[in-house]
């Protein structure tokens, strides 16, 4: 079992690692907008760049968290929220429209698995700290 300070650094470096999906994804979505999906309507392109930002302030937020890692359960709680309710949007889309290529795939199950569990894991942490 990992020392309650090596298990610290460790979530704090996994946590470290998934923000560079959604800081990427959020930056390049604002930087290149539409045209990643091949294109769209001005509306369309204004509607990718602004969700976009909201990626980047999420993987922001998660980056903010960490260095306090242990203090940080409702910021973390709060973030995980709003990535699962948009893992479920992209979930029902999937249902409703098809299924999308591999890199949203990923996306997924970065939103709706890999997320909740850094949000437990930080839990863990938090709580054996408060022990």
């Amino acid at each position: 079992m990992l020392s309650l300070s090596n298990e610290k650094k460790l979530l704090q470096a996994i946590i470290a690692l998934a923000c560079l999906v959604p800081l990427s994804a959020g930056l390049i979505g604002i930087l290149r907008g539409a045209e990643l999906l091949g294109g769209g309507t001005i509306d369309m392109d204004s509607h990718f760049r602004y969700l976009s930002g909201l990626l980047l302030g999420i993987g922001l937020g998660f980056l903010s968290a960490i260095p306090n890692i242990e203090r940080q359960a409702i910021r973390i709680r709060l973030l995980t929220i709003i990535v699962v309710i948009g893992g479920s949007g992209r979930l029902a889309g999937f249902f409703l429209t098809g299924m999308p290529g591999p890199p949203l795939l990923a996306a997924l199950v970065m939103e709706l698995v890999v997320t909740p569990l850094l949000c437990l894991w930080q839990h863990r942490v938090a709580r054996r700290f408060n022990t």
